[in-house]
């Protein structure tokens, strides 16, 4: 009895310790700039930032320090250290057209960063959910932001003088393959409407491959508008699994970024294994090779281009399109793809390309990684070779027509694995009709969840 009565105690102690909220458990590290709009500033002006620590318990003042670090596209470079308990206030500027970051953890006294822990109860469903949301998030209490200077007199690297020439010559190897599409359909769980996994034929090594959802109301002679959805990089996962669901207010055809063979065309395990050997390419992961990148006919953005164009092509075939609505939409390589979507010649009236991947490629692939420039940055970029021009999201965003409308739905002025000055420069080249929503302290995969600032920008066809 005694025993059980110590087991007892020690797993209430442990139920208290699991379950009690650390001080700044529910924190987040609020920035803002004093400009709502944090890319009005002059060359020269001073850009005031504010951090300050929300959501907190109460805490000795020697407990906890915002460890900060301003870096920026000028090279300059300042640190420092201020305890957590007040606002921390920064005041910096740069002379030249650009973006400056400020970045900022929440550390203990010995610099040892915050780690938020769970303290809800998982033995309960709606507990279990939450724990799950929670070991998704990003468990640091941190600012990354930034703002600008005349980003609009931004200017992008020279593209390559026989670039739309190279393209006419990509684009002639689609002609010659005929748009012949193989499709399995597969359960749905939605009665209005019907999936497919489809394929189809491309120039190139591999077909486009993903799955077709379409409204049954077609068979009544409906008509709806047609999306083509692209995926972020996957790094070796090489998995696109069959969705249970679709919608029945548009024709949708979610694609791959590999072309990679589906479970209902008879993929296997070692067919997925084998793909993500046939990715990689000299020890990178794929697209990231420079002796790959060398050639733009060899680089691995050139066999996705194809099915981004082809996949548009064989959309416009499908019954119920209304011959109108060509929407394309994603983030990051997806929202690079969205780019290529756009400018790509097949009609796409709507883009909706989110934290846009591979925006002037030469100033992330080569002065980015450069550590005598000490230009903010994250590091992962490919490395720069000249026939990455080719496929660069800013010289593809010149050719997006006046018929286009073109949404950039997030830019996070803390997002350096797509920094903002690319994001500018590739915004800068649109002449269609275009919007950009940027939001401060918002990183490559997060947004703040408190009230933050953000704005957006529009700009008519030019």
């Amino acid at each position: 009895m005694k025993l059980k009565l110590l087991v007892a105690a020690a797993c209430a102690a442990f139920g208290t310790a699991l379950f009690a909220a650390g001080e700044l458990d529910e924190a987040v590290l609020h920035g803002e700039t004093d400009k709502a709009r944090a890319i009005d500033y002059a060359p020269g002006e001073t850009m005031t930032f504010t951090l300050t620590l929300q959501g907190a318990k109460p805490f000795a003042e020697d407990a906890y320090f915002i460890q900060w670090r301003r870096s920026g596209d000028d090279g300059v470079v300042e640190e420092g250290k201020e305890s957590a308990s007040k606002p921390f206030i920064y005041r910096t500027k740069t002379d030249k057209p650009g973006f400056v970051r400020l970045t900022a953890f929440v550390v203990d006294k010995d610099g040892k960063r915050y780690q938020k822990s769970f303290h809800g109860n998982p033995n309960t469903p709606e507990g279990k959910a939450a724990m799950n949301r929670f070991e998704r998030m990003d468990k640091r209490v941190f600012f990354d932001g930034g703002a600008g200077v005349q980003p609009e007199k931004l200017v992008s690297h020279p593209e390559p003088s026989d670039f739309d020439a190279f393209w006419a010559k990509q684009y002639a190897r689609l002609d010659r393959v005929p748009i012949k599409p193989e499709l399995i359909e597969l359960p749905c769980g939605n009665p209005k409407a019907r999936i497919y996994a489809v394929q189809v034929p491309c120039a190139g090594l591999r077909p486009v491959t993903g799955y077709l959802t379409v409204p049954k109301a077609v068979d009544a002679g409906a008509k709806f508008p047609c999306r083509l959805e692209t995926h972020g990089y996957s790094g070796d996962r090489c998995q696109h699994p069959a969705p249970g669901w679709a919608r029945d207010n548009e024709i949708v055809l979610n694609i791959n970024a590999h072309g990679q063979k589906l479970e209902a065309f008879g993929a296997t395990e070692a067919d997925r294994k084998m793909l993500r050997w046939e990715t990689r390419s000299n020890g990178f992961s794929y697209a990231f090779d420079p002796a790959q990148n060398a050639d733009p006919e060899t680089a691995y953005f050139n066999g996705m281009v194809l099915r981004v164009k082809r996949a548009l092509q064989y959309l416009k075939t499908v019954k119920g399109w209304d011959g109108k609505n060509l929407i394309a939409s994603g983030g990051s390589q997806g929202g690079l793809q969205t780019i290529w979507a756009a400018g790509c010649g097949e009609g796409v009236t709507l883009a909706e390309s989110g934290i846009t991947w591979c925006c002037d490629m030469y100033t992330s692939g080569k002065l980015r990684k450069d550590p005598a420039l000490k230009l903010a940055g994250d590091g992962w970029y490919i490395g720069w070779t000249d026939a990455l021009g080719y496929y660069d999201a800013a010289n593809f965003a010149r050719r997006i027509p006046k018929t286009c409308f073109t949404f950039i739905t997030r830019a996070g002025l803390g997002d350096y694995c797509c920094p903002p000055t690319g994001l500018a420069k590739m915004w800068n080249n649109m002449t269609c009709p275009k919007k950009i929503l940027w939001v401060q302290g918002s990183t490559h995969g997060y947004v703040p969840p408190e009230k933050h600032q953000d704005f957006v920008l529009e700009a008519p066809a030019k």
